[in-house]
């Protein structure tokens, strides 16, 4: 269990957000709705935001602030696919139930980009992302990734960039290959948070903060959720927790394990020196094992992350752990000012598949471990969807087969944490 709060963590996003940080109030009466979601992370307001625009009467109730965990705070790519890749996916599904969900994927590349233009917010959104290979022996995964996109998946968009066109791309000589990607891309996750939140409210919804759910339960032909001060009753209810599944629903959290994942942004660069780091300002992930990833900021610092604990917790110096990393790739940083660093939990499922379910009126999406700025739209759409009434995409999330964790997350973080050790040494050789 990790501690919530109702202010945000001292992220470069909520430090340079535009204005304060809008403050949704407090649940303190009873309410009646069609829909009750738990979480307002980015599962939760895509979710919310799909129903409210279908006609449903829908309240949102978050325990700390909207986008206050990972949504908030994360890396900001917008990456097509899932942190399993697609091997599991194909073998759950067969090929053919697996491109209906990759096609939902490019269904999610277009809509991020089109939602900010459509409700008249701004995310920072910019194109073009690099999947990048460090090892020799890895460059096979970028080639046999683009085959399979176009002779399996239908997707034409890749491109394989050799080592010598590398420096076009990324100034480090780190690299041996990249996968590009031009429908991906990378933003601002709580500036797109906030606008999806107010996108709600304008079409009706309703939005509590610091409203922690303490208990959930059927009641009648619906559900009925308390607060330490007030209750929603819904037909139907969506968990979107996420990480913090844990507080509410100890089945669905024996799935997860909580990992501890954090990052890192620099002081402002000279614009020329920015360029030189990224000159197509494509944000890029390696294929290690555990990767690095980073982008820029529309203010030309470096957003550099990579490090992340199994047992949970966040180190102290976040800056002094980040630090060798980012200048591993880049060593023309040398000593460069950090001016923030922080951390967060991700909801890692064990076989890395995202868990997107439904049991008569309830429904969840968690799982996306690590990777979810467009899998949580996917996974709302199809969540959506089945509420209101086509139930094709989560029958196919509902194929996946999702486990516990054995021995709970108590004997599960040290198991984990002893195996990721093993194939991150795998990283250097």
């Amino acid at each position: 269990m990790f501690k919530q709060s109702a202010q945000h963590v001292a992220s470069y996003y909520a430090a340079t957000f535009p204005g304060s940080i809008p403050l949704r109030s407090t649940l303190q009466e009873t309410l009646q709705a069609d829909v009750l979601i738990i979480g307002g992370g980015f599962s939760g307001l895509h979710t919310a935001l799909r129903l409210t625009a279908a006609g449903k009467k829908v309240v949102v109730l978050e325990a700390s602030r909207l986008a206050w965990a990972a949504s908030g705070r994360n890396g900001g790519q917008a990456l097509l696919g899932w942190s399993c890749d697609m091997p599991p996916l194909e073998k759950a599904l067969g090929v053919a139930r697996t491109r209906r969900l990759w096609d939902s994927m490019v269904w999610a590349a277009e809509e991020i980009r089109q939602l900010p233009q459509r409700h008249g917010f701004d995310i920072d959104y910019r194109p073009g992302s690099l999947w990048t290979a460090v090892l020799p022996r890895r460059v096979g995964m970028l080639a046999e990734a683009l085959e399979e996109a176009q002779h399996k998946w239908g997707y034409d968009q890749l491109r394989l960039i050799g080592r010598d066109e590398l420096p076009e791309w990324i100034g480090s000589e780190r690299y041996q290959a990249a996968l590009y990607d031009p429908q991906a891309g990378h933003l601002n996750p709580l500036k797109l948070a906030q606008g999806l939140a107010a996108a709600i409210e304008q079409g009706g919804g309703r939005l509590f903060e610091q409203s922690r759910v303490l208990s959930y339960g059927e009641q009648g032909e619906g559900y009925v959720a308390r607060t330490e001060r007030g209750e929603v009753r819904a037909d139907q209810i969506v968990l979107a927790c996420n990480a913090y599944i844990d507080r509410l629903d100890s089945r669905l959290s024996s799935r997860l394990l909580p990992v501890g994942s954090y990052q890192v942004a620099t002081a402002p660069l000279d614009p020329q020196l920015a360029a030189s780091l990224l000159p197509k300002n494509s944000c890029v992930i390696d294929n290690q094992f555990v990767p690095d990833y980073f982008r820029l900021t529309p203010d030309h610092r470096l957003l550099f992350g990579g490090g992340c604990t199994y047992l949970g917790g966040i180190p102290a110096d976040v800056a002094g752990a980040t630090r060798p990393y980012l200048e591993r790739v880049f060593p023309q940083l040398a000593g460069v000012t950090i001016d923030y660093a922080w951390g967060g939990h991700i909801d890692v499922s064990m076989k890395r598949t995202p868990d997107v379910g439904r049991e008569g009126g309830r429904y969840w999406l968690q799982g996306f471990s690590g990777h979810g700025v467009l899998p949580t739209l996917a996974a709302a759409k199809a969540i959506s969807d089945a509420i209101l009434g086509d139930t094709e995409l989560l029958e196919l999330y509902q194929g996946l087969d999702n486990p516990r964790f054995p021995g709970g997350s108590l004997l599960a973080a040290p198991l984990e944490a002893a195996g990721k050790a093993w194939y991150r040494l795998r990283d250097f050789f």
